[in-house]
């Protein structure tokens, strides 16, 4: 058995979270020296196509860097701490408490036949709706048959308008995957997911959202330079 010492380093809690959320949905998972990375060419999801640092990583780095150049893959990492490279995004990752909304926005729970419409709101929604069909293509095997995951849509005047992936991890609700067209739907859609786990959910904002988040953790994902 390894000492303390000689022991890999582990991945912050916030981190260890968005893995398990994300890896059933991932082509790739490698684990090297604490970092957990996961791999999943064609799809634009950065969550999906990161390399996920624990705490001191840095003499890593480098070897992280050339894997996912080898790959002919971006290399980006998500961490909990600042990381030297260019900034392409942060996110909140803490727990949603639902707030109230005037309900102008329906929230319904779809079946895996809305998956296209589902994965073109989310493409759309992230400013890149040419990745519907692929999106769509590839949750759709690892949504077949899964009662731990959850696709719900929000809707303005029977418009879809917002999508979202609730998932059950260990009896904790978590939606760390969703987007809207409007903001009006964003707490609709969180307050749907957090009824869905029973009161509140474990989610992810993006830095400029104005929604609030118990003990929230940033969570920056950065290209290594």
């Amino acid at each position: 058995m390894p000492s303390p010492a000689q022991a890999s380093p582990t991945l912050p809690p916030v981190l260890a979270e968005l893995v398990a959320y994300f890896e059933p949905f991932s082509t790739v998972r490698r684990d090297f020296r604490g970092v957990v990375t996961l791999h999943t060419p064609g799809i634009n999801v950065l969550a999906l196509n990161a390399s996920y640092l624990p705490e001191d990583a840095g003499d890593v780095l480098p070897l992280v860097r050339a894997w996912h150049l080898a790959q002919d893959a971006p290399p980006l990492v998500a961490s909990t701490s600042a990381v030297t490279g260019e900034d392409v995004g942060g996110l909140r990752v803490g727990t949603f408490t639902p707030v109230p909304d005037p309900g102008v926005i329906v929230v319904e729970q779809v079946s895996r036949l809305h998956l296209t419409t589902w994965a073109g709101v989310l493409a759309e929604a992230y400013g890149a709706a040419e990745w519907e069909g692929a999106l769509a293509q590839h949750f759709a095997k690892p949504l077949e048959d899964d009662p731990t995951s959850v696709l719900l849509m929000a809707y303005a005047g029977g418009e879809a308008i917002g999508s979202l992936l609730w998932r059950d991890l260990d009896v904790q609700g978590a939606a760390h995957l969703w987007g809207t067209l409007d903001p009006a739907a964003d707490a609709p859609l969180l307050n749907a997911a957090a009824e869905l786990s029973g009161g509140h959910v474990r989610a992810s904002l993006p830095d400029t959202s104005p929604l609030h988040l118990a003990d929230a953790k940033i969570v920056g994902f950065t290209l290594l330079t």
